[in-house]
């Protein structure tokens, strides 16, 4: 076989792969880039790149060594979802930049973040003045999320109809996946009992929780694994929009 129509027909199966094997892994990884999504991003692309004209190494042995590794990504992405520790090891923690209008260059350090490119990502959020802005936090996919103190924050219907509140405190996690995180109990001085109060209070046990937060109001926030949704919104819609 020439090695012209060798390499066209390698690229168009690397391609068929990489496509196929985007469908079966999901949007996150091409979505949302943390540690582990960057580096399986960059080996696919490698082993990709080589099946597509390298004809000195073996279809076959690149093939598999592809279906391989997205058996690892697979696996290691289904871990991360049953065990949150797996989950933050993997993947890391937000880290706070910002708090109270104060630059927290300590953590800035640890991350090899600069003042400069704080800035940046400050401007592209409409924020020209550290102090309107309660709390930045790094995300693990690299973006700045900025929440401003209430007074310069957008007016909501809901604010019309509120008195003024001041937050200390960012919204603390208290269930995950079902799991008591028992460290931000800890951490902010919250009982173990309180906790099962309230939940006893909405007539939920701790395995019908998926997901519990203390929001910096002090409002309790729940969800269930049962929404009780008649038709829910997890899939496109297939009709056309009018």
């Amino acid at each position: 076989m020439p090695e012209f129509i060798e390499v066209f027909l390698r690229t168009i199966l690397a391609f068929s792969m990489l496509f196929l094997a985007s469908r079966f892994l999901g949007k996150q990884t091409l979505t949302q880039m943390t540690y582990f999504d960057f580096i399986a991003s960059i080996t696919m692309g490698a082993i990709i790149a080589n099946l597509s004209f390298n004809i000195s190494v073996k279809t076959h042995h690149m093939v598999l060594s592809f279906c391989w590794f997205v058996l690892v990504i697979f696996l290691i992405a289904t871990l991360s979802l049953k065990h949150r520790k797996a989950r933050k090891f993997l993947a890391g923690d937000p880290t706070i930049v910002i708090q109270n209008g104060k630059v927290l260059e300590h953590n800035m350090k640890k991350m090899r973040y600069t003042l400069d490119y704080l800035n940046q990502q400050l401007r592209a959020k409409n924020v020209f003045n550290i102090h309107e802005v309660q709390f930045a936090l790094l995300e693990i996919n690299g973006t700045l999320t900025v929440q401003k103190k209430p007074q310069y924050r957008h007016v909501t219907f809901e604010d019309l109809f509120s008195t003024y509140s001041s937050e200390k405190s960012l919204p603390i996690e208290l269930i995950m996946d079902g799991k008591i995180i028992d460290s931000n109990l800890a951490e902010n001085n919250l009982k173990p009992a309180w906790l099962q109060t309230e939940l006893q209070k909405r007539n939920l046990e701790q395995k019908d929780v998926f997901y519990a937060v203390l929001a910096a109001n002090g409002q309790l926030f729940i969800d269930t694994y049962k929404d009780n949704i008649g038709i829910p919104l997890d899939k496109e819609p297939n009709q056309h929009l009018m």
